[in-house]
């Protein structure tokens, strides 16, 4: 009779258990790199923010920005361990899983951000989203951050001028190709070891959009500022296709939606935020902002040009040619 009961209760304490189990809610672990006040850092906000409020109590959103979780190169091994949720790597990090997207690599590809999203609201932008399945990389959705600029510890007007520097570059081959055409040492290095590489002198300049000069603090540690526009970078937010196939129909049907409203609020935003981190850097009056000549712009096209055809075969002339229509 004992042996009895106490089975029982062992049994009632296991379905208690579950129970209790059950009722915990599903914590989707979000980590991206940046400050939480650039346009990704709004947009992961944004998106926990939705998702909570459309699921309380249900599913929990933790957004670890500035690489608080997991540094950008580590965090696509993160997600596919399962370690993380939702990550919103460069559109740059990718070419090791298809060489399409290096199509948003090439130097002057966009001639501003309305043609990237021409671009990436076709049917071919869209398909790419979908590039990486094969591997359990599943994207969502683009999210801006902005045109390119390039800063030195000297001023940059012509190619020439970057002769011999040492960039720092993101984890891309045509980047490498990009800068090596200019006769500069590119560096490929993590995003949250850059301020100090320019402040010491490990390397002398690097490219990114305003808001990222701003909310790193690079514009401290640069003599001038390049407005070149020579590339954009934008982020594709990524899950684990399986993590994500295997949610319940009404869960990923909310995170679906969630991420449609933070992507249209973080791209509504990006251009406002990177005109006001453009003042702020001017207005410290640190660097020296250089607004170029058509003639000097002319310049620069011409010397990446030959990026191009370097890798065309890879990424696809039928792809360059679709990317390059999106800005005429």
């Amino acid at each position: 009779m004992r042996s009895y009961i106490a089975a029982a209760a062992a049994a009632m304490t296991l379905l208690l258990g579950n129970a209790a189990f059950a009722e915990e809610p599903l914590v989707i672990k979000f980590s991206h790199v940046v400050a939480e006040t650039t346009p990704k850092g709004q947009g992961a906000l944004k998106f926990k923010e939705l998702v909570e409020a459309a699921l309380p109590g249900k599913v929990t959103v933790e957004v670890y920005p500035n690489s608080s979780l997991f540094g950008d190169d580590k965090e696509l091994e993160a997600l596919l361990l399962g370690d993380v949720q939702f990550i919103a790597p460069s559109l740059s990090k990718f070419d090791r899983f298809t060489k399409k997207l290096q199509v948003y690599d090439l130097p002057f590809m966009f001639k501003n951000q309305e043609a990237v999203d021409k671009f990436q609201n076709s049917d071919v932008g869209q398909s790419l989203l979908g590039a990486m399945t094969d591997q359990d990389l599943l994207g969502l959705a683009y999210w801006h951050n902005g045109m390119k600029q390039m800063s030195a510890n000297k001023e940059l007007h012509v190619p020439g001028d970057a002769k011999g520097l040492k960039f720092r570059i993101q984890a891309s081959d045509v980047l490498e190709a990009q800068f090596a055409a200019l006769g500069a040492n590119p560096q490929k290095m993590k995003f949250s070891e850059v301020y100090q590489a320019l402040q010491t002198g490990v390397v002398d300049g690097q490219e990114n959009t305003w808001s990222n000069i701003y909310s790193q603090k690079f514009y401290e540690v640069q003599a001038a500022i390049s407005e070149t526009n020579h590339g954009v970078i934008d982020y594709m937010v990524v899950t684990n296709a399986t993590w994500w196939n295997e949610l319940p129909d009404d869960v990923r049907a909310v995170l679906a939606k969630s991420m449609a409203e933070a992507t249209s609020y973080s791209n509504g935003i990006a251009a406002k935020l990177n005109a006001e981190a453009k003042d702020k850097i001017a207005a410290a009056g640190k660097a020296k902002i250089l607004t170029l000549t058509d003639d000097e712009l002319k310049q620069w096209r011409a010397a990446m040009k030959p990026v191009w055809d370097q890798f065309a075969p890879g990424i696809g002339q039928d792809l360059i040619d679709a990317a390059s229509a999106a800005s005429m």
